[in-house]
């Protein structure tokens, strides 16, 4: 709970418990029951009050606190000094546990969006590096991604060759790899060298702030029901106020003109019981908060919703294609096949990982994982990481390459085309050809009963991914 909710947390205790003592006590002297009262009355209610004047002090009067202080101070103005209470009260546990719940959703929705740059590394003519804040950066300035940080903007490398980590942006678990004259976007995280980008867009203008501002405003882009129901309160409202006041006027005036003599009291107290009965707070608020608490908790699944009409549409979904890596997959790489002809599995895996163990590449990581031992530092020297390429270096004095098609081009070792699903490492010891690893992703272990619940769903279409999985 944040200040605010401990506060009103306090004032609903507070109030309930001085309800709960006065109506034991039933104390006789009117004038100290209802001060009692009135102070139990204000505590828990002081806000709604406030709320309400200033609604009618801006015009906008037909709202949820304008009916709550109708109702509630009619009730005192009736002698239901307990009754007037008690319902302010209940209507601030209801205001409580929505405010926790939006709370919730907003949480989540700021977890989930960990994308926003704190700073940028501002390059002048001269080469000096000034911490800026991103707002400051115009179109055209070079910036310096240092590894670990995030980009800022979007741009275009101008110098340095890196790996970067997309997952926060694409989902793609997988690192990309970009040199001078790539574009890169903002959000993304470099792991590896410093890079050099010269900005193409104005940070309110680049993509983490784009995504940032599509969900922030996703309330903003109503679903139809949403719509009605703003169209609905809008009537509906003044309708039910205007109804309240007919309902204590027209039968006391009627009755009158009868022969019944004075009834207004008991009809201003059906008044009142009428309004508070249909105050249309809970309708017109249990809608959107339900739209809002969604998009909340699919965020904190890691799904952006961009606004509640969106939501609204997959009640009619009939068709669902997923992305496969990180959604139907585990997003995490392991080695799924060693081949050599010329060396043992565990020869050729024992030398991969020796000149891996120096690089955070998930693929790195995932052969050190493979090799399962620990690495004798000693035996390693020389070890470069090439950008895009592989890595090289010795290990107990042999001069080994690891990495993609291109990196064995450059070093001029001929190597088979490979048909298979993953990441493929090819291995040369001494320029001399090796064998391969494959890298692949993984599925989850939920992927297939995910699939079954969304059949039962209704879900009819299918992606032929999923066949080729199952």
């Amino acid at each position: 709970m944040n200040k605010k909710q401990k506060k009103a947390l306090t004032q609903i205790i507070i109030s309930a418990i001085m309800i709960v003592v006065l109506s034991i006590l039933n104390i006789q002297n009117f004038y100290l029951n209802f001060v009692l009262y009135m102070i139990a009355y204000l505590i828990v209610g002081y806000d709604i009050l406030r709320k309400a004047i200033k609604g009618i002090l801006n015009k906008q009067v037909f709202d949820e606190c304008f009916l709550m202080a109708v109702a509630t101070v009619g009730a005192i103005a009736l002698n239901e000094l307990q009754e007037g209470v008690a319902v302010m009260l209940f209507y601030q546990i209801e205001e409580l546990f929505q405010s926790y719940a939006v709370g919730k959703s907003r949480k989540s929705i700021t977890e989930l969006m960990d994308i926003r740059p704190d700073y940028a590394n501002l390059v002048d003519d001269e080469g000096n590096e000034e911490k800026v804040d991103p707002d400051e950066v115009e179109v055209g300035s070079t910036i310096v991604v240092k590894p670990g940080e995030k980009i800022p903007i979007d741009g275009v490398v101008l110098k340095g060759e890196t790996t970067l980590d997309t997952a926060a942006l694409t989902g793609e678990s997988l690192p990309r790899s970009v040199k001078e004259k790539d574009e890169v976007i903002s959000g993304c995280i470099n792991m590896t060298g410093v890079i050099y980008i010269q900005t193409t867009t104005e940070f309110e203008e680049s993509t983490a702030s784009k995504i940032l501002d599509l969900v922030e405003n996703a309330s903003s882009k109503k679903s139809k029901s949403e719509a009605f129901i703003a169209k609905f309160a809008r009537v509906y409202t003044p309708v039910v106020c205007y109804s309240a006041l007919a309902l204590a006027v027209v039968p006391t005036v009627v009755l009158f003109l009868l022969g019944y003599g004075n009834t207004f009291s008991t009809w201003l107290y059906r008044a009142l019981t009428f309004l508070v009965i249909s105050c249309p707070c809970a309708l017109v608020i249990s809608i959107p908060l339900t739209f809002f608490a969604g998009i909340g908790a699919a965020s904190s699944e890691g799904v952006l919703v961009k606004g509640s009409n969106y939501l609204e549409a997959l009640a009619d979904t009939s068709t669902v294609v997923f992305d496969k890596t990180g959604t139907m997959t585990k997003g995490t790489f392991e080695v799924t096949e060693v081949n050599s002809s010329s060396f043992s599995k565990e020869e050729l895996i024992e030398y991969t990982a020796y000149v891996e163990s120096y690089s955070s590449h998930p693929i790195s990581l995932s052969i050190l994982k493979a090799y399962g031992k620990k690495i004798n530092a000693s035996y390693v020297t020389d070890i470069k990481e090439i950008a895009g390429r592989g890595v090289e270096g010795k290990v107990n004095h042999q001069l080994v390459h690891a990495g993609n098609k291109k990196l064995m081009d450059d070093i001029e070792v001929s190597v088979p085309e490979i048909e298979t699903i993953g990441t493929i490492i090819y291995v040369a010891i001494e320029k001399q050809y090796a064998g391969y690893i494959v890298i692949s992703d993984t599925l989850k272990p939920t992927s297939i009963q995910a699939i079954q619940a969304l059949k039962k769903a209704g879900i009819k279409e299918h992606n032929k991914f999923f066949y080729t999985c199952f």
